[in-house]
């Protein structure tokens, strides 16, 4: 049963960092594509970055660009998206998600999510 598990959400001031982490189960991680994703309230779904299944390239929104780093442990089976230099307007909620072919900025494409978790950051 495929399953992904997102942690490390929480309230952090302007400025600061969290670092998230999605733990997959029931498939391995670098056999897919693997995505973040975020959703603010009253605001459409976000594509976040990606980083692609074979040569582990990674993408950025202009929005996180700079910011925001993401990474996999295979051994661990988990993803993590670093988050630095924090802004009110990164406030939402984090999903990760799973796609078995290449990297994706459409939510649309990606077959497997976890349940998110919260990010608030407070100015």
């Amino acid at each position: 049963q495929v399953q992904m598990v997102e942690s490390g959400g929480g309230l952090v001031q302007a400025g600061g960092s969290l670092r998230l982490s999605c733990r997959a189960s029931g498939f391995a991680l670098d056999d897919y594509a693997m995505g973040w994703f975020r959703q603010a309230p009253g605001k459409e779904r976000e594509w976040v970055s990606c980083i692609s299944r074979s040569t582990g390239m990674t993408y950025y929104s202009d929005s996180v660009k700079g910011r925001f780093t993401i990474s996999r442990d295979n051994a661990k089976n988990t993803l993590y998206l670093q988050m630095n230099s924090l802004k009110p307007e990164d406030t939402a909620v984090y999903y990760c998600a799973a796609r078995y072919r290449s990297c994706s900025i459409r939510g649309s494409d990606f077959g497997h999510w976890g349940q998110g978790t919260q990010v608030t950051v407070s100015s």
